[in-house]
């Protein structure tokens, strides 16, 4: 080991400086014994990066390895940039999701545009061309003039950022609720197409082996965005701007094209992206995954500014910035390469055989730690779990017990509200302002049950999709855990596609407390149950905890990230009804469940009632049969039954797509043991609307599969109206105010001031 002094000019290690990073008494008490030392300011900023939730997961490490990762066809789990998986013919997709919720609610615009722009480079890392982005996005109530503010910054920094590099943003979803006013989530996925002799993994191996910062320089922005991301939001948070990224998109496609040609140069071993603790997570992971040592100069380092202190450089977030271990001797290839693309690339250290992780400044050693200690002696924790009394008392309320208002006489008045309420209604407003055809893959666009992008050189199709109802997992998690993953591969099979895997991103509160530890580890409890039923695996993710400000916890959200694969092309099936005269069926059971419902939030104002059962084994025979169906060429659309029940699926159905409306007849009158509002409005799960014009052999599949299925209605083209007979009424949906309600809403609110920015003065087409 090196002997290592303090700088001239660091501060004194006091148990202030100690606490302002983040580390506890204990921690710090374990890192001196670590080091058999005190550590240099250097080391602290380190280890309180290295140490912090966003980087360790000390909290959740043991949850998560209760989830299934395997499956014949992942080529790679949990643990690297990116999940993989094979599609077959030699080509693989990976993957992953990710957040950049605290940034975004303090700078929204940069927020947004550098989480996509980490998500792309995690992707493309593995070898992979993305070929498309998602995003998973949760606000506050729109009547706030900030959550317009926040929507509207994070809109254009992810339309921006995405339009920029040439990446289509072709799926997601927006849920609007006061439990997000003052901590929005803003989730960013990506997908990429790669030859699986391609996949290359950031393992830093082979001794003598150059380390090389690659890309572009390293400046002082994103200092401490670890660590931002590991503490609740407060007041204080608008004061930590200069943590938050500032991304260049037009350097992030310079460096996409630069790292797909390095990998398949044949001149290097490793890359990964310096994400989160920058250089300082980069270095350590790779060498730990390795089972090497590293030593890094941070003199050597390409710098923005000049006097940054090795402290600045090893935690600095810059965006575009990748690290590379290549091969001895190749160095100079590796810089032409660098250089065709206009970027930099320097040596700044080696792989060594010595088992440590040292930093220079020159001659001067400013940081070592002992091995692969940095990265595996962070410690875990495994704090109590308890549910909350509040949350049994809010389940345990009957939702039936909600006298409807006067108002809902009139059917129409509540599908109205709901088709208005903006967590249903139509997000085009924002979805029209990212560019969802680039590359000219797309098949199936946003607006969809889920998108869909055709594999070029194959009659295959991938399907994606993001999903996440944070209402279910907060009135019971474990069973919201199942529905988050069971809606998305519903959402998926829709389209024709059979789930695969999926990534997720775990969105929660403060984990010291133990009914936020609670709602964590039960519902990736109920995540890994719906995975194993539908033979969905995960194959890697992120975890976002402290997500709180001091009016508290946002609701707990694991967001899941779908993949899904239609192997026959011309399969592909539009959510939407389509030819006049089809039968219109339910694939799925009849039922009448309102607790956590919209209804109940939008009509009525209450997060109520235990959320809709979820059997994932029976999820799984309902995909089945759907899919069975499909590609017996016998279903016309498919359409998934969630939010806001039947009655929004039915409608959405007629007017989604303003370019394919249609009426309906639909005669619900059989199922007199409901009541009516539940039939309507109640979000029963494992249920989807169909139309077909063989209607008699759908039923034939369903009852040969032990699914229930009934003929309920059929698609009138030439109709002007939603026709619903139901056990105790009758009720004729006018389409040109379902059209209205669904349409118009989200233009109408956001066509009023947003205050606060001028968004444009932040674009990067600006400034160039």
């Amino acid at each position: 080991m090196s002997e290592v002094t303090p700088r001239v000019g660091d501060p004194v290690i006091t148990p202030a400086l100690v606490a302002e990073h983040g580390l506890t008494k204990a921690e710090y008490e374990r890192l001196v014994a670590m080091l058999g030392r005190t550590p240099t300011f250097t080391e602290l900023g380190v280890v309180s990066a290295l140490w912090s939730e966003h980087c360790s997961y000390k909290h959740s490490r043991p949850v998560l390895k209760t989830l299934p990762t395997t499956a014949p066809y992942v080529l790679q789990g949990p643990g690297e940039n990116a999940g993989v998986i094979s599609i077959g013919d030699g080509l693989a997709v990976a993957f992953k999701i990710e957040s950049h919720n605290h940034p975004s609610a303090v700078e929204p615009y940069q927020g947004a545009a550098t989480g996509v722009g980490g998500i792309l480079r995690d992707v493309f890392t593995m070898g992979a061309r993305p070929i498309a982005m998602l995003n998973s996005l949760r606000f506050g109530t729109l009547d706030d003039s900030r959550v317009r503010y926040l929507f509207s910054g994070v809109v254009k920094g992810i339309g921006d950022y995405g339009n920029c590099v040439g990446i289509p943003t072709v799926a997601g979803e927006i849920v609007f609720d006061p439990a997000y006013e003052n901590n929005p989530l803003v989730n960013a996925m990506c997908v990429g197409l790669m030859h699986e002799e391609d996949l290359i993994r950031a393992k830093a191996e082979g001794v003598g082996n150059p380390i090389m910062a690659v890309g572009a320089r390293t400046g002082r922005d994103g200092i401490h965005g670890a660590s931002f991301a590991s503490e609740d939001l407060s007041e204080a948070s608008d004061a930590k701007r200069p943590r938050i990224q500032v991304g260049d998109p037009f350097t992030e496609k310079l460096l996409l094209e630069a790292s797909l040609e390095l990998i398949k140069s044949g001149h290097i071993v490793a890359i990964q992206d310096m994400g989160a603790a920058g250089l300082t997570s980069s270095s350590a992971e790779m060498a730990e995954r390795g089972a090497v040592g590293v030593t890094i100069d941070v003199t050597k380092v390409p710098t923005r500014e000049s006097g940054m202190t090795p402290y600045e450089i090893l935690l600095s977030e810059s965006q575009e910035r990748m690290l590379v271990v290549a091969k001895k001797g190749h160095e100079d290839d590796v810089r032409a390469i660098l250089n065709k693309w206009d970027l930099t690339a320097a040596v700044i250290g080696e792989v060594i055989a010595e088992p440590v992780y040292r930093v220079t400044e020159g001659s001067k050693v400013v940081a070592e730690f002992p091995g692969s200690r940095l990265v595996t002696d962070c410690p875990t924790y495994s704090p109590d779990a308890r549910e909350s009394s509040d949350i049994i008392e809010l389940r345990s309320t009957d939702p039936n017990a909600i006298a409807p208002r006067a108002e809902e006489k009139d059917h129409v008045w509540t599908l109205e509200r709901l088709l208005s309420s903006p967590t249903i209604a139509s997000r085009a407003w924002a979805y029209r302002q990212y560019d969802s055809t680039v590359r000219t893959n797309t098949v199936v666009g946003p607006g969809g049950d889920a998108a869909v992008l055709r594999v070029r050189g194959t009659n295959k199709a991938i399907a994606v999709k993001t999903d996440c109802n944070g209402r279910y997992v907060y009135l019971e998690p474990r069973v919201g855990g199942r529905i988050a993953v069971a809606e998305a591969a519903r959402n998926v099979a829709c389209t024709g596609a059979r789930p695969l895997a999926i990534t997720n991103c775990l969105n929660f509160g403060n984990p010291t407390r133990p009914e936020v530890f609670y709602q964590f580890k039960e519902a990736v409890a109920g995540m890994g149950e719906a995975c194993r039923a539908l033979g969905t695996p995960v194959t890697g993710g992120n975890v976002s905890l402290y997500n709180e400000s001091p009016a508290g916890a946002v609701y707990p959200t694991p967001v899941i990230g779908m993949i899904g694969l239609v192997d026959d092309i011309s399969r592909i099936t539009p959510a939407t009804f389509q030819h006049d005269g089809d039968a219109i069926l339910l694939l799925g059971e009849m039922g009448d469940e309102l607790g956590g419902s919209e209804y109940l939030a939008t009509i009525h104002g209450k997060v109520i009632g235990a959320p809709p059962r979820c059997d994932p084994a029976r999820e799984k025979i309902v995909v089945d049969a759907l899919l069975s169906a499909i590609e017996a060429g016998v279903v016309s659309s498919a359409h998934d039954c969630s939010d806001g029940g039947l009655a929004v699926a039915l409608a959405e159905c007629c007017i989604a797509n303003r370019e394919c409306e249609s009426g309906a007849e639909i005669d619900l009158s059989g199922y007199s043991s409901l009541t009516d509002r539940g039939i309507l409005f109640g979000e029963t799960q494992g249920r989807i609307v169909l139309s077909s014009s063989a209607p008699e052999r759908v039923l034939a599949i369903a009852k040969a599969a032990g699914v229930p299925c009934a003929q309920i209605g059929r698609v009138r083209r030439h109709s002007e109206s939603l026709d619903i007979t139901l056990p105790k009424s009758a009720v004729r949906n006018p389409l040109s105010v379902l059209r209205r309600a669904y349409h118009s809403t989200i233009p109408a609110i956001m066509s009023r001031t947003v205050e606060h920015a001028n968004f444009d003065e932040l674009s990067p087409v600006a400034a160039h």
